[in-house]
């Protein structure tokens, strides 16, 4: 798979901007990850460890952040708006529902950290 700009432009309009916009804010909050792939999807990766991906299935959107710690820290926010569903490392959600921008913003910081030490 290519990197996230091609996979961006592969993916529907409707759901295009959903997507962008978790990207748009991984980037604000690690401007120096780059593009590259994590368990073989496109990804932003961060020190040379994968950030985030984020993916539209057939039923859903995922965000995958990599690390089970931080989908539990943000757990109770994701909880909280409608139409989205947890799992031990994924946040999944409807393009009708998209994250509040300050979910995202905290899971990638979560995430950031962890990669931080």
């Amino acid at each position: 798979m290519g990197t996230v700009d091609d996979y961006l432009n592969e993916l529907d309009p409707a759901d295009r901007g959903v997507v962008a916009r978790v990207y748009e804010i991984a980037r604000e909050e690690a401007p120096d990850a780059e593009q590259g792939t994590g368990y073989g999807m496109p990804a932003l990766v961060y020190r040379g460890k994968p950030l985030v991906s984020v993916k539209r299935t057939q039923k859903h959107i995922g965000i995958y952040p990599f690390s089970p710690d931080a989908v539990s820290a943000v757990a109770d926010a994701v909880r909280a708006v409608p139409n989205t569903g947890l799992d031990k490392g994924t946040i999944r959600f409807q393009p009708t529902d998209p994250l509040p921008d300050d979910l995202v913003r905290a899971l990638i910081l979560a995430r950031k950290q962890q990669i931080e030490g």
